[in-house]
């Protein structure tokens, strides 16, 4: 199972992330917009697909033909005979995106904001970490500088 496994991931990691990350780059290097729709589309789906590998991989990998059927469909998306990732985008993705939009932008800008924030107070709290420890470790030493010197062992 676990060298199946690995087969697997490699398998994946050519076809889905390699293969795509080359073609993305000719597309961007020959400024064909078609191949750019293509390929954008393509990574587009290839997130959602992603995340939702990342929660099955946990739940369903016992399944049998399991990775095989992430295999071919990875390939399905991929294949210019299929078009898959076209008709995930257009079917679904998109026109869920779309009447999504003005929701996700909120959540982003509210987790922005909330990222600002709990950075900030992170930063603080490392500070005033950072300072006890200093006055800690100052206040120790000067305690054993002073119980321990030469001049007090006299």
């Amino acid at each position: 199972l676990l060298s199946w496994l690995h087969c697997s991931n490699n398998v994946l990691l050519v076809f889905g992330m390699l293969y795509p990350a080359y073609y993305s780059y000719k597309a961007v290097k020959t400024k064909n917009v078609k191949e750019y729709v293509r390929w954008m589309m393509y990574w587009i789906v290839f997130a959602l697909y992603t995340v939702t590998e990342t929660i099955t991989d946990l739940t369903v990998s016992w399944f049998p033909l399991y990775y095989e059927l992430k295999i071919a469909f990875v390939i399905w998306l991929l294949s210019p005979y299929t078009r898959g990732a076209s008709l995930i985008y257009r079917k679904f993705l998109h026109p869920l995106l779309s009447s999504k939009e003005r929701e996700i932008d909120e959540y982003i800008v509210q987790a922005k904001e909330r990222g600002y924030e709990t950075m900030v107070n992170f930063g603080r709290q490392g500070l005033n970490l950072a300072a006890t420890a200093a006055v800690t470790a100052a206040v120790k030493d000067f305690w054993l500088f002073c119980c321990f010197s030469p001049i007090n062992l006299r």
